[in-house]
């Protein structure tokens, strides 16, 4: 076996991120097919030269004999959960079973403690026929193998594009004498100033309000300065982001949800955030705003063909949500912790 050399990428030079880039996107690939879910390369290079107050970010290449065979990455949080690192570590097909994954996730853990975090994450995909556990799946193995527990359980699933009006219309029709003292608002692009303080204590909190499992978490930091960083590295990436909140009879935002797009995948959008916060729940206003966007989508850009989500498996309501707009199982995905002594 020849020798690894590992290496921390510059994002800033494309002779060392773009062979990083392509190899854990062919590595992806090659695991994980059409349900692959792989950061395009514009928006992983913009994300990595400056991801703002919230986040710090590295990777690192490792090479043999020239080549990217394995690549690494750490992520930690600046604002809030300070003990936590997320990593991720992939090898080319061809070639494992070289201890080269080992090799490069010993590099990015030597790297999350040297910047104080005790609490480590990482996930890994299996198909959605081999169950919750992922039992025999090779990243779930590896990931046991090297001291890291399953915390939480999620799906992924994908929606056909259109969805015809009728099912919208139907569906929030069901929805409609549920949330009468509530309106609906949408919008493309950054967060109305009005609404932005709101919005940042939401999605802020929806980081604990969804189902965290096992995870060692705390809720994320509302800072507007950050979520409007945010906005203008969506802006770089290519990516668009549409928007529906529901506002209460004072008009301050009680659910809220988000899909995106991006110009690197001209098929396809992505479902982010979706929360209602717990006084205004028992109204029907996740699926709500949920078709509100899903319609303002469609008259936006009814040029793609589908919408990706992932769902802890035991978000019973949101899943239910999602299988009444017409969601189907793709592949799963487990979230794995370990801590550290």
């Amino acid at each position: 076996m020849s020798e690894l050399e590992i290496v921390e990428v510059d994002p800033f030079d494309p002779a060392s991120f773009d062979p990083w880039w392509r190899s854990y996107h062919d590595a992806e690939e090659a695991d994980r097919g059409s349900a692959a879910t792989i950061w395009q390369l514009e928006e992983l290079r913009a994300q990595m030269q400056d991801s703002g107050r919230r986040t710090w970010m590295a990777g690192w290449s490792g090479v043999v004999n020239g080549e990217v065979v394995a690549t690494g990455w750490v992520g930690t949080p600046m604002l809030d959960n300070l003990d936590r690192a997320s990593l991720a570590v992939t090898t080319l097909d061809g070639h494992r079973r070289r201890g080269y994954a080992t090799a490069m996730l010993a590099k990015v853990e030597q790297v999350a403690r040297g910047k104080g975090r005790t609490v480590l994450g990482g996930e890994t995909y299996w198909p959605y026929a081999a169950g919750p556990d992922g039992h025999g799946a090779p990243g779930r193995e590896f990931a046991r193998a090297h001291g890291y527990e399953l915390a939480l359980g999620d799906v992924q699933r994908r929606l056909a594009l259109p969805v015809a009006d009728e099912l919208l219309d139907e569906a929030a029709a069901e929805a409609a004498g549920h949330h009468t003292a509530y309106a609906l608002r949408s919008w493309v692009g950054p967060v109305p100033e009005e609404l932005v303080d709101e919005i940042a204590e939401m999605d802020a909190a929806l980081m604990t309000e969804a189902p965290t499992g096992e995870l060692t978490i705390e809720p994320q930091a509302a800072d507007v300065a950050a979520l409007r960083e945010d906005e203008q590295l969506l802006a770089k990436q290519g990516r668009t982001k549409y928007s529906t909140v529901a506002l209460d009879a004072a008009g301050r935002a009680a659910a809220y949800t988000d899909l995106v797009t991006t110009i690197h995948e001209p098929d396809r959008a992505y479902q982010w955030g979706t929360l209602v916060l717990r006084a205004h729940r028992g109204h029907r206003l996740g699926l709500a705003v949920k078709i509100a966007n899903l319609k303002l989508l469609q008259r936006e850009r009814p040029d793609l063909r589908q919408v990706t989500t992932f769902n802890a498996e035991v978000n019973a309501h949101m899943i239910g949500v999602n299988e009444r707009l017409g969601f189907t199982p793709v592949e799963r995905l487990g979230e794995f912790q370990k801590k550290l002594d």
